[in-house]
Order: C-alpha cells, then sequence, then structure tokens
C-alpha cells in the first residue's frame, strides 16, 4: 500500500480501462467484426437434396429411336429386302437400341447430385470418378433448360454458375422437378449468402 494518492490512482484498473477506451479506426472495427463473425456458432451441414439422371431425360431420345426403327422396317417393305437384306436391316436396329440403352445405363449409374446447406455435389463416372464441389457462397447464378418432350414431363438441365475456379460453369442433367429444384439451389445459396456475409456498411 503506497501513501501517494497520485501513484495510486494511476495503478487502479479504472484508469487503465479509461486510457484503452480509444476511438478503432475503420480497419479495427472491420477486423473486430470478422473475427466475432467467424467465432460466431455455425449450424452444421445437412443435407438438403440427393438424385441421379431421372429415366425421364431421355424419353425425346426414346421417341426418336422408335421412330428410326419404324422407318426402317418401312423401308424394309417398300424395299422388298430378301431374308439377308432384313438380317442386316435388324442388326443395325438392335445395335442402335443397344447404344441407347448403354448411354441410359451409363448415364443413370453414373450421375449423382447431393445439395446440402452449404455446398453442391457432383458426382460422375463409373470406373473413374470425378467428384466436384461447388460451395454455395460462391454460386453467382442458376438457371435451367428444358426440350420440348423434357418440358411435358418437368425435367430438364441446371446450369450453376459460380467463382469456383476449377467449376465455373456445372452443369446438372436429367434432373427430375427440375423447376422445384433449380429454386431449392438458389433459396440454399442466398441463405448461406446471408448467414455468412459480413456487410462492411454496417461496421
Amino acid at each position: 500500500m503506497t501513501d501517494d494518492p497520485d501513484a495510486e490512482a494511476l495503478s487502479s484498473p479504472d484508469n487503465h480501462a479509461g486510457r484503452d477506451e480509444r476511438p478503432l479506426d475503420p480497419r479495427e472495427r472491420f477486423q473486430r467484426a470478422a473475427s466475432a463473425r467467424q467465432s460466431a456458432d455455425v449450424d452444421p451441414e445437412s443435407d438438403l437434396w440427393s438424385g441421379s439422371y431421372s429415366h425421364l431425360a431421355m424419353l425425346g431420345v426414346w421417341i426418336g429411336g422408335a421412330a428410326a426403327t419404324v422407318a426402317a422396317v418401312v423401308v424394309g417393305l417398300l424395299a422388298s429386302l430378301t431374308g439377308a437384306g432384313w438380317m442386316i436391316l435388324l442388326a443395325c436396329v438392335v445395335g442402335l437400341w443397344l447404344v441407347l440403352g448403354g448411354w441410359y445405363a451409363y448415364r443413370r449409374y453414373s450421375v449423382h447430385y447431393n445439395l446440402t446447406t452449404q455446398r453442391l455435389i457432383h458426382e460422375s463416372g463409373l470406373l473413374w470418378r470425378t467428384v466436384d464441389r461447388v460451395e454455395l457462397i460462391d454460386v453467382d447464378d442458376v438457371t435451367y433448360r428444358q426440350g420440348p418432350v423434357e418440358r411435358l414431363f418437368s425435367v430438364g438441365t441446371i446450369v450453376v454458375n459460380s467463382s469456383d475456379r476449377t467449376t465455373p460453369e456445372l452443369h446438372l442433367p436429367g434432373i427430375d422437378n427440375v423447376r422445384e429444384v433449380a429454386n431449392l439451389i438458389d433459396d440454399a445459396r442466398r441463405k448461406e449468402r446471408r448467414s455468412r456475409g459480413l456487410h462492411v456498411e454496417s461496421i
């Protein structure tokens, strides 16, 4: 204990607190706000939607294949093909359907989509797997496109444009209920941006 009142006043906690309280410059206010934002509780990542290539997405192709088959039979009848000619024609038709079936099976079982509250994940490939992960906060725009047949069955392709350097434009073909899924992705990206956004003008 000291008898000097001036020394006692200088060493008091209240006096130190008063000396430390000074106006912060904009940079320091930004850093403090960013630290507070980062230290806040973050909602855990959860699944919002998952899907794969829809069987309805190739209806237009199936219709084209059926039309080509009927046309081949008509040509064969009009040309009065012999047995060998019919065998060649049959081989062509079977080959066409094998190609279409193989292409559908590949897309059906090699393409998978998953949307979470923070990311959009696109997996493709059977033997060699490619996985694209796009952070929703990086997504700039979500659009979708449909052909005439696809519109009848509410399927289509979603196109995601983002600032991601590896996947600036991500195509998601064969999506069932394409309008609803596109809106879901857009709503999720808006919510993620609002939850993580830091507005300089509010600091």
